[in-house]
């Protein structure tokens, strides 16, 4: 089957001009910007609800947002197999509809803050259900992209929706605290009803692809082809989660004032890449793209880590996120070339839980390494993990892609 995947995409037209592509997947990426502001608007919001207004505890806290990360890590499977039997379009607007309800379940939740337990509750169901839609927007704007502009162009599917994803999450949280001061958290409630049904009004008249399968594929027989690229895609991801989890608790260590400019440089690095070069996972082959990528993120890492200045720390987060942006879709062509055609929906859930992964098990072990050898080691760590994702990289490069799919 690997073979026939290979040359199917060896005989795959030639890859159609920029233009063409940024146009066809112009309105998929806009809908997976709208759609994952649901999700941002929420970030800097819910935990403060949940402690100020209900009274719960960190711990509490942490169970409630959390659960949208393990909901979405345990529902890959599903809403891959749910893309490639009902369709990508199909999957996108499902997973529009499930994020609408959650909003649902945050307003009727406000209805019961004289009963604590019972509107965590809802939150807690409204977050899995978030989690859902996550789950199916991801896989089936992936699936939907890839059938629209060819295999070939992969990488440019997975850079410009990443890019979208990372822009939503950038630009909701201060949207979200814009409307929390104004409304309330009856307004995040509300927005988060409305936003999705936004990204279904922008995809209602792009043409679907049809389904890629017959039938439902086995998780494990995906897993086992894009094991290796994921891998790659956790190890390198632990650079990102320590930026995001603990440079603020840098900056207050050494007295650097705000953190808010090494988010930024972070954010612009990793967004000007994805412009910039976008098209070179295509273009040069995924294994080599990360493999230099995952350099450049090392050297980020390294430089927090070793940082005396504020100045040092923007330099280091900007080349993190330089390098981390092309790291996905570099080791993304690889899962994609190595399975199944027919799969292709799955295979893509399969590749992003490996994130998911990343960021779960990497928070705790930095947080423990923090607290016993200092908040800069975790950068170490993640320059560490960097290293290790250039061998995984390197090896990818020595597999031909032909019999990747055998080992």
């Amino acid at each position: 089957m690997t073979t026939m995947n290979h040359q199917q995409d060896n005989n795959a037209p030639a890859a159609a001009p920029t233009v063409n592509v940024f146009l066809k997947l112009a309105p998929i990426t806009l809908a997976v910007f709208i759609a994952f502001m649901t999700i941002g608007i929420q970030l800097p919001v819910l935990p403060l609800h949940l402690h100020a207004a209900l009274g719960m505890s960190t711990t509490v806290v942490g169970l409630v947002v959390g659960a949208q990360f393990v909901a979405a890590l345990l529902s890959r499977a599903w809403a891959g197999n749910f893309a490639d039997l009902r369709g990508a379009k199909r999957a996108l607007q499902v997973g529009a509809l499930n994020a609408s309800a959650s909003g649902l379940l945050y307003l009727v939740s406000l209805s019961l803050t004289d009963t604590p337990a019972a509107s965590v509750a809802l939150l807690l169901a409204g977050r899995v259900l978030l989690a859902l839609g996550e789950s199916l927007i991801v896989t089936g704007t992936m699936g939907w992209g890839i059938g629209l502009v060819g295999p070939h162009n992969g990488g440019k599917v997975m850079a410009w929706l990443g890019m979208a994803m990372f822009a939503a999450y950038a630009l909701g949280a201060p949207a979200g605290i814009a409307l929390e001061h104004q409304w309330g958290f009856a307004g995040i409630a509300a927005a988060s009803v409305l936003i999705p049904l936004g990204a279904l009004a922008v995809v209602a008249g792009v043409r679907a692809v049809p389904p890629t399968a017959t039938r439902r594929t086995p998780f494990y027989k995906v897993l086992g082809a894009v094991w290796r690229p994921g891998v790659g895609l956790a190890l390198s991801s632990v650079g990102f989660g320590v930026i995001t989890g603990f440079i603020a608790l840098l900056f207050a260590a050494h007295q650097w004032g705000s953190a808010s400019l090494a988010f930024s440089a972070f954010g612009a690095a990793f967004i000007v890449a994805r412009l910039l070069f976008g098209h070179l996972p295509d273009r040069l082959g995924g294994a080599r793209v990360a493999l230099v990528c995952v350099v450049i993120e090392a050297i980020g890492q390294w430089l927090i880590w070793d940082a005396h200045s504020a100045s040092s720390a923007y330099w280091g987060a900007a080349l993190t996120g330089f390098g981390y942006s092309l790291a996905f879709p570099g080791f993304g062509v690889e899962a994609m070339r190595r399975a199944p055609a027919q799969a292709r929906g799955l295979a893509m859930g399969a590749y992003v839980a490996f994130l998911d992964i990343a960021l779960g098990v990497a928070s705790p072990l930095a947080g423990w390494l923090a607290t016993s050898q200092g908040v800069a080691s975790v950068y170490l760590g993640g320059a560490v993990a960097a290293a290790l994702s250039f061998l995984v990289a390197l090896l990818l490069m020595l597999r031909a892609p032909g019999t990747a799919g055998h080992g």
